[in-house]
């Protein structure tokens, strides 16, 4: 435990740094501005010291210590870069390798790849060491991650996030020494485990060991076919996340390019999930509103916009399942918004319509085949289901130079159009202030008084508050990041099986650390200052639109006026919500 209250001073190659006491040497270095290179140590996770690397040289000490999980020492005097601790991190550098594919121009990780650029950085051509990769094949089985133990190399990041960051434990080693694997825990596929598709896995895994499904040949199939209408939506947090791979500051906005970048790889139309994120909000909202006057007992209502998170609960808590929210994700619901009412509106057959989710997650392409609910409007909600990193790739395939595209371009209506309440889906504690907007407005027919509510935004793992809507008091909580959820369920239980008072009233859950902002299928590096500046982004978008409120969005009032009627309605139940079910955490 690291003590804010006391610094302790120790020199850095021969500069002299202040941190907190409990710092390691690691962070020392860092906030010295010296690089120390790293495998297995990531800035989310506790340092394991797995890979060796961080090697760096104390005097008054006789071996070299591990710089990622020594603690720093007052007047500690390190050394980072003399001739042993080079050779030794080469050496550390040509074992890993002996155990790893040289397969770098086939690997989905190819010119991201952490182990890559330290071969590249310490000039290693050739291997040295008999190679030793283990004969494994690869677990295709959910359908959204793939797990290639091949080139796994022992760092224990994928399980650290799996174990201690999101409480799922579908991860674990197997054997010792060199026969060492990564494999789902009991030996099994990975789909049958208790694996949520989160793929937190795949966004900490330095290397290709774990990564996103590839579906890009199935959305260039879908463009190159003549009697197809492909149309393309893009949720939230795309818009803040797909900068950094194209050189722009990290949260940069960057939407207009983006429906520019869709329409020049081949997409007929381009939407917005964030017009289905304001339909989420017209039905949860309504659904918060129908429990506090009509039926308590059904209270807390739990968000359900989040695929890893439904995943979760049907394993983990389904005795909660009575207090889950019924009403779809947002880009489901745009999915069956397209093949009924744009597909009536337009006069086009929605056998033809091929729906591609550009999506910040991996859970999203598990979720679109989920269950039967999932094809409402008799034709799936959304054919194709891709990342952010796969939609990159395609972007560069289409040989677009992302510096020219247009950033006026606007999305087409009318389900591109969206508030700024839909905006902010893709942060954590969007959902929980988009929603209550609303709510607010259908029960005193008034606006929120405040927006922006500081006190759900941020990465702490589990945020409270309270508003005041009308005569009700509600207390509502925000969890991020699957291990923080615990604390919340089980409070709430125990105030029902003890009638007591409930401690929250609304609860959102989101299963990736910073909700979407930090999903599993976004761009390589993922950082909690990472999260902040893209979230930043999102909630700066929210604060310019003219209307922030989903019941503003004139195209969401004529769609409900033209087509579903009311909120909760006969058509709204049928083509915008779902149920769920009881599961087993390991399929039999």
């Amino acid at each position: 435990m690291k003590d804010k209250s006391t610094k302790i001073c120790l020199k850095i190659n021969h500069k002299s740094v202040e941190v907190v006491q409990g710092a390691t040497i690691l962070e020392a270095a860092i906030k010295a501005r010296v690089n120390i290179p790293t495998l297995c140590k990531h800035p989310d996770l506790v340092a394991t010291g797995a890979c060796g690397i961080c090697v760096v040289r104390v005097a008054g000490r006789s071996q070299l210590l591990r710089a990622c999980c020594t603690p720093a020492e007052d007047g500690m005097d390190v050394v980072t870069n003399d001739p042993e601790i080079i050779a030794t991190r080469r050496t550390v550098l040509e074992l890993i390798l002996s155990t790893h594919p040289n397969e770098c121009l086939t690997c989905g990780r190819n010119g991201t790849c952490e182990l890559q650029q330290l071969a590249e950085d310490f000039g290693i051509r050739e291997k040295t060491l008999p190679a030793l990769v283990s004969d494994v094949p690869k677990d295709c089985s959910t359908g959204a991650i793939v797990l290639d133990s091949r080139k796994c190399i022992k760092c224990g990041r994928c399980l650290t996030v799996c174990q201690e960051e999101q409480n799922v434990w579908a991860l674990t080693f197997k054997n010792r020494g060199l026969s060492t694997l990564m494999t789902p825990a009991g030996d099994i596929s990975l789909d049958d485990s208790p694996c949520v598709k989160c793929g937190q896995c795949s966004a900490h895994c330095p290397v290709g060991a774990i990564y996103e499904q590839d579906d890009t040949g199935r959305v260039w199939r879908a463009l190159s076919d003549p009697g197809k209408f492909c149309i393309a939506q893009i949720a939230p947090s795309v818009r803040t996340s797909l900068g950094s791979a194209f050189g722009y500051p990290v949260g940069t906005n960057l939407v207009g390019q983006i429906y520019d970048a869709l329409r020049k790889i081949g997409f007929k139309k381009v939407f917005d999930t964030n017009f289905g994120a304001d339909v989420t909000v017209m039905e949860e909202a309504s659904e918060l509103v129908k429990r506090l006057e009509e039926n308590e007992e059904r209270l807390p209502l739990i968000t359900t916009c989040c695929p890893s998170w439904v995943d979760y609960m049907e394993k983990f808590y389904s005795d909660m399942i009575p207090y889950f929210s019924s009403c779809k994700s947002p880009h489901a619901i745009l999915g069956t918004l397209t093949k009924t009412y744009y597909a009536q509106k337009m006069g086009i057959d929605p056998s033809n319509i091929v729906v591609v989710s550009i999506m910040p997650c991996t859970s999203k392409k598990y979720e679109i085949r989920r269950n039967e609910y999932m094809a409402a409007s008799g034709y799936f909600d959304v054919d194709i289901s891709i990342t952010s990193r796969e939609f990159i790739r395609m972007i560069k395939q289409a040989g677009i130079i992302f510096s020219e595209l247009d950033f006026l371009a606007v999305a087409d209506s009318p389900l591109g159009d969206y508030s700024g309440a839909g905006t902010i889906f893709g942060a954590s504690g969007g959902v929980m202030e988009a929603t209550l907007r609303t709510a607010h407005y259908f029960m005193t027919g008034t606006e929120m008084p405040r927006m922006g509510l500081k006190e759900i935004q941020g990465l702490e793992g589990i945020k409270e508050t309270s508003i005041s809507i009308g005569s009700h008091e509600l207390k509502v909580a925000v969890a991020h990041g699957l291990k923080n959820v615990e604390f919340i369920i089980e409070g709430v239980k125990n105030a029902i099986r003890n009638k007591a008072p409930l401690p929250y009233h609304f609860i959102e859950v989101m299963a990736c650390p910073g909700g979407c902002v930090g999903g599993g299928g976004q761009p390589w590096p993922i950082t909690n200052e990472i999260r902040i500046k893209r979230a930043q982004g999102l909630f700066k978008d929210d604060s310019m639109k003219k209307n922030r409120s989903s019941h503003e969005n004139e195209s969401i009032k004529e769609l409900y006026k033209d087509f579903l009627g009311e909120p909760l309605g006969p058509r709204a139940m049928e083509l915008l919500h779902n149920s769920y079910q009881v599961r087993d955490k390991y399929k039999r």
